[in-house]
């Protein structure tokens, strides 16, 4: 039996090339990003959906993509992020009702981390925001359909603002080497950009957006492209760049993002999660004198006091074979108290690492439970989050 599960496997592999090619699909409604072609060539052999698009997810280890990150470099494909486009006399003005976030001192060429929330204070979204000129923003979006909830808010808000989706896709060039890398491609101007800032830029004629975000907590680049056309020139004029420093194919890394304790939206938050349940207290401004979307609701949630609250949490169990794929309950005795939203193996650690949802009452460092997969019960307990760098020094150096 060991020896046909070895050849089914040897054969996989062997068709896996053509099974995985430029036709892929499942349909016009499901769209390819403008490098569909470069990561398929270049490894990717599964993939997801994300904002109605396909996102690389699988280049081989998960594992081995992590020690890519957090050791070279590598390149996401993340054109998945999609861009909400507001334009007009009024942006600035719609930009504030859109968001809870204090935004009075945003500059032009800079970036925030945002929450768009819904009027019963629910998230929607946790985009980063890029100011590219006065009246001129973008949302860089999670996964959910905000361009129609900004659409329809701007409907009857009386200002004069245009809300479009762009034709940009961001590539995600993160990782220690990332900025010799970035040296290699732009010249030595680009050391020069600061975390949380963005420039433009022109390679070989390709316009480009760049800016010092990211979704690893590593050192990193976001790579705008503002002309899908040039999409697979892109992705390889980037490699070719990075052969020398190490630079593989790769996804977004859930053993990193976990590390760092970033969200996963419909994971770690949802319509029904409030940026205080969260910890987000710094990316609500009640004292604002601005009626923004959810002000009510979220200052009464603030009064009352929240009910349960996301914790960091160790799980007491064999390390784990991937990410959980459903979300394990919580118990205290035999309640049910909460929930684990992301659970990873970090390797670096050497433990079994997950975000929960937990009862208010019972988030206190230390507490143990139990938590229930479809297999078993396990011991957990309760520990500071992030895990690692908890000051983001590494993102931000």
């Amino acid at each position: 039996m060991g020896q046909l599960k070895l050849y089914i496997k040897f054969l996989f592999n062997m068709l896996l090339p053509f099974m995985v090619n430029k036709n892929f699909g499942f349909g016009t409604q499901i769209r390819k990003s403008p490098y569909f072609d470069s990561t398929v060539k270049w490894g990717a052999t599964g993939f997801s959906v994300y904002n109605h698009m396909y996102i690389p997810r699988d280049f081989g280890s998960p594992e081995q993509n992590f020690r890519n990150l957090i050791e070279k470099a590598i390149l996401c494909d993340v054109a998945v992020e999609r861009q909400v486009e507001i334009k007009g006399p009024d942006a600035y003005k719609f930009i504030q009702i859109l968001t809870p976030r204090d935004l009075s001192k945003i500059e032009v060429g800079q970036c925030k981390y945002v929450l768009i929330v819904n009027n019963d204070g629910g998230i929607l979204n946790d985009p980063v925001l890029l100011r590219l000129a006065e009246n001129h923003f973008w949302l860089s979006l999670a996964d959910s359909d905000v361009l129609l909830w900004a659409q329809g808010v701007a409907v009857n808000s009386g200002l004069n603002v245009k809300i479009t989706e762009p034709d940009v896709s961001p590539l995600q060039l993160q990782g220690p080497n990332s900025g010799k890398i970035m040296v290699k491609l732009f010249g030595e101007d680009i050391q020069s950009l600061k975390y949380y800032w963005l420039r433009e830029y022109s390679l070989d004629g390709i316009p480009l957006i760049v800016s010092r975000t990211g979704w690893s907590s590593e050192l990193g680049y976001e790579i705008y492209l503002r002309d899908g056309s040039k999409g697979n020139d892109l992705y390889e004029k980037i490699m070719e760049a990075g052969k020398e420093y190490g630079l593989k194919p790769g996804h977004t890394s859930s053993i990193r993002r976990i590390e760092g304790g970033m969200l996963s939206y419909h994971a770690d938050a949802d319509i029904n999660t409030n940026p205080f349940e969260l910890g987000l207290d710094r990316l609500v401004n009640l004292e604002s004198e601005i009626n923004f979307i959810g002000k009510e609701a979220l200052g009464k949630i603030k009064k009352e006091g929240i009910k349960r609250k996301q914790v960091g949490l160790e799980l007491h169990c064999e390390p784990l074979k991937g990410p959980n794929t459903t979300f394990w309950s919580i118990y205290k005795n035999d309640k049910r108290i909460g929930k684990v939203t992301s659970a990873v193996y970090s390797p670096r650690l050497k433990k079994n690492i997950a975000l929960a949802m937990l009862s208010i009452e019972h988030t206190q460092i230390g507490g143990k439970f139990r938590f229930k997969t479809n297999e078993s019960e396990f011991d957990c307990t309760v520990v500071e989050k992030p895990f690692y760098d908890p000051k983001k020094k590494i993102a931000s150096s």
